[in-house]
């Protein structure tokens, strides 16, 4: 199975930018779509972004839409979510995850849609 680590967390002001970065091994990375989640306490895990295993198809939560971008390079095993104008809302920990068996172009927004996620990485906004 696949083992992922997210990094990159931090805190930041309101209206700037960070990059939180995904790590994956033990698997065969482009067979498996990428995605980002994140929850706050109290919350259920919230789908932020995915991407398909091909063909470079996104998707994202209305909430992000515009702010966020997913990418991935298949050759580092590295998945990655670029945020830019950050609310305080965005507070939350962010979690990476990798979903296995799906169609090329397929991009899974459902919590129970991936296998395999890592630890989660803190990102605090301030106001």
């Amino acid at each position: 199975q696949v083992q992922l680590v997210e990094s990159g967390g931090g805190l930041v002001q309101a209206g700037g930018s960070l990059r939180l970065s995904c790590a994956a091994s033990g698997g065969t990375f482009s067979r498996y779509a990428m995605g980002w989640f994140r929850q706050t306490p109290g919350k259920e895990r919230e789908f932020i972004a995915g991407i398909s295993r091909n063909f470079g198809r996104t998707s994202y939560a209305d909430s992000v839409k515009g702010r966020f971008t997913i990418s991935r390079a298949n050759a580092r095993n590295t998945a990655s979510l670029e945020m830019n104008s950050l609310k305080f809302e965005d507070t939350a920990v962010y979690f990476c995850a990798a979903a296995r068996s799906l169609a090329p172009s397929s991009v899974p927004r459902g919590l129970v849609d991936y296998d395999y996620w890592g630890q989660g990485t803190q990102v605090t906004v301030s106001s």
